[in-house]
């Protein structure tokens, strides 16, 4: 496989970019910050994708990072080749709005990017296999010990399958750790325990099933809730016919009468009025009394006079009587005259006396009409609305008396069966409390059972929950047996890979060792410890005592072999170098260089910001394409 060209849309500083390249060695060329890693990270990208980190992780992971700085779309494409057939891989990388299409621009059709597509066009790399052999970053190489462990684990990792993600020295601990982790989770009482709590459930349903334990909540639920029904009708009617009987009472009050006798009473004497007014307005309305009165007053005053004449003038009496009646004159004599004219004022007194009798009884008459009509007037006003004084008026009276008197009667009725229902309310009353101390007793007896059955149940969920420990023991077991049996097995594929494939490393890695550093170290030996050792004719030199561009360059062979077992039998992916070459000297840079010319026949990328690296294969004349960024 080998990159042909990728077109930039919008990756970090770049836009509307376009770069080809070619067979052989590419030289990408800028200085810092020119965007060397970004156009590393986006041929990555083309490949693998970027995957948008969380939390605060996604504040700094690469997609936040290679965002466009000018924004707009965030997407490209780049052109491969692949078993004689070019393909175009079009990404784009926007969260929310991603989009990946496949062209197979040599059919000229859009392919499906299945796995085994993929798998094709990655050269079967995974993309932790593409980090660790084709793509080359900066080497990294430290004295501090690091490097040797990073070695050691790309050793283990690479098994037959070719994937390096296995690491067989920590899958070793992991199997050893989980082990311990298993029989820590072992619970060796746990049939005990069970069998105890199987012991205890029997004897709890016996309990529970007993007659004491017997529902009667509904029943006395039900009869509470009749007794309830029933003082609740009492009370609404006690309720309506107290405020009857009130507003029956608060009318009799408010008539100033409190009982039937008072009303009967009242009725009586008002009655007794109408009968004095009645009597009072006859008398009063007799015309003999006053004539009676005026005749007495002109007769008492014919008399007085004949009595003062009689008295004061006896002798004119005698002319007169002589001079018209002489006969009569001769009978009389001033002694007789005045005998006469003192019965005269006698007379006269009675008549005077007789007179006013008759105007006093007139006038007590009026007076008592006058009060009577007073009394009735105000009777009437108070009762009828009306002070005029009648028979109707008077009957009507007597009926409104007549409707105080059943008013009187419904509203001692109406208390006497307040009375009577004050009796059945507090009978009932007592009924409910009887009723809510049963129900208490019955939901205190639930309550024991309720908790009884809760215990039962939580028993049961106990005995439950051994019984997945039971099961969690054997599967445990189960665990236990398979990780002796994979322990076992990793030691023999330990042993498998010491004896077969540290061998292929070693003769591989040796013949890399020898062509990167020009023939200055020929061989390097990995033990059965995964340790690495650099052949010289003296000693065993371990790979911590080598200089650090020493180590860079078996750490780029050890990489370059793992990348040639891991491509074994398929299409190999161009090598990718960035900045890789940083703490090589010229003439050690010169000797990779050569060596990777000759002996990597497919493409090689190196990423720089020194010209050296250029300048270096124009001199050798080594063929390659120059790209300045």
């Amino acid at each position: 496989m080998k990159l042909l060209s990728l077109h930039i849309e919008g990756f970090g500083k770049f836009h509307n970019q376009d770069i080809s390249f070619t067979d052989g060695l590419n030289v990408v060329y800028g200085q810092n910050e020119a965007g060397k890693s970004t156009l590393h990270t986006f041929i990555r990208g083309m490949l693998f994708g970027i995957e948008r980190q969380r939390g605060r992780a996604s504040k700094k992971d690469t997609y936040i990072k290679y965002e466009p700085w000018t924004g707009g779309v965030y997407e490209g494409w780049l052109r491969l080749e692949s078993g004689g057939e070019v393909f175009r891989i079009e990404r784009r990388f926007q969260k929310g709005n991603k989009r990946l299409t496949i062209v197979n621009e040599t059919l000229g059709r859009e392919e499906e990017p299945t796995n085994a597509l993929w798998d094709r066009l990655r050269c079967g790399l995974s993309e932790t296999a593409y980090d660790n052999t084709i793509s080359i970053g900066q080497l990294k190489c430290a004295t501090d010990g690091g490097m040797v462990s990073e070695l050691r684990n790309y050793i283990a990792n690479l098994n037959t399958s070719g994937n390096i993600a296995l690491n067989i020295t920590k899958a070793s601990t992991y199997l050893k750790t989980q082990r311990r982790q298993l029989e820590n989770q072992l619970v060796p009482e746990a049939a005990r325990d069970y069998n105890l709590l199987l012991g205890e459930i029997r004897k709890i349903e016996q309990e529970t099933s007993g007659p004491q334990y017997s529902n009667q909540l509904i029943a006395c639920r039900s009869k509470k809730s009749a007794v309830k029904k029933k003082l609740e009708e009492r009370q609404r009617e006690k309720e309506s016919l107290l405020e009857k009987a009130a507003k029956g009472r608060q009318i009799l009050l408010n008539s100033q009468f409190s009982d039937q006798a008072s009303i009967e009473a009242y009725e009586a004497d008002t009655q007794r009025i109408f009968a004095d007014y009645q009597r009072g307005k006859a008398a009063c309305t007799k015309k003999s009394r006053t004539v009676y009165a005026v005749l007495f007053f002109f007769l008492s005053v014919f008399i007085g006079i004949s009595a003062g004449i009689l008295l004061l003038s006896p002798q004119l009496i005698l002319n007169v009587a002589g001079r018209y009646f002489p006969g009569l004159a001769l009978r009389l004599s001033p002694p007789s005259l005045r005998i006469l004219g003192i019965s005269y004022s006698l007379l006269c007194v009675g008549t005077i006396i007789s007179g006013l009798i008759q105007l006093g009884k007139k006038r007590k008459s009026r007076n008592e009409l006058e009060a009577s009509t007073r009394l009735l007037q105000e009777i009437f006003a108070r009762h009828l609305g009306s002070s005029d004084i009648s028979s109707e008026a008077m009957k009507s009276f007597e009926n409104k008396m007549g409707e105080f008197l059943r008013l009187s009667k419904a509203v001692t009725q109406s208390e006497e069966t307040l009375a009577q229902l004050s009796e059945e309310i507090s009978s009932l009353q007592s009924q409910e409390e009887g009723c809510l101390a049963e129900l208490e007793l019955q939901q205190h007896t639930q309550w024991e059972l309720e908790q009884k059955l809760e215990h039962l149940d939580a028993c049961k969920t106990k005995a439950e929950a051994f019984r997945h420990i039971l099961a969690e023991n054997e599967r445990i077991q189960e665990e236990l047996d398979a990780l002796d049996l994979a322990q076992e097995t990793m030691t023999s594929l330990s042993t498998s890979i010491r004896d077969s494939f540290g061998l292929y490393l070693n003769k591989t890695a040796s013949e890399l060792i020898e062509g990167i550093t020009g023939g200055i170290y020929t061989s390097m030996s990995i033990d059965q410890n995964l340790d690495i050792y650099m052949n010289t004719p003296a000693r065993l030199v371990p790979i911590e005592q080598v200089s650090s561009g020493t180590m860079d360059q078996i750490y780029l062979a050890v990489r370059l072999a793992a990348a040639r077992l891991v491509q074994n039998g398929t299409d190999a992916m161009p090598l990718i170098f960035d900045d890789s070459f940083v703490m090589y000297d010229d003439e050690r840079l010169k000797t990779a260089l050569k060596w990777l010319n000759n002996a990597y026949n497919n493409q090689i990328i190196i990423f720089t910001c020194h010209h050296r690296e250029a300048a270096l294969l124009a001199s050798e004349q080594i063929a390659h394409n120059l790209i300045r960024l």
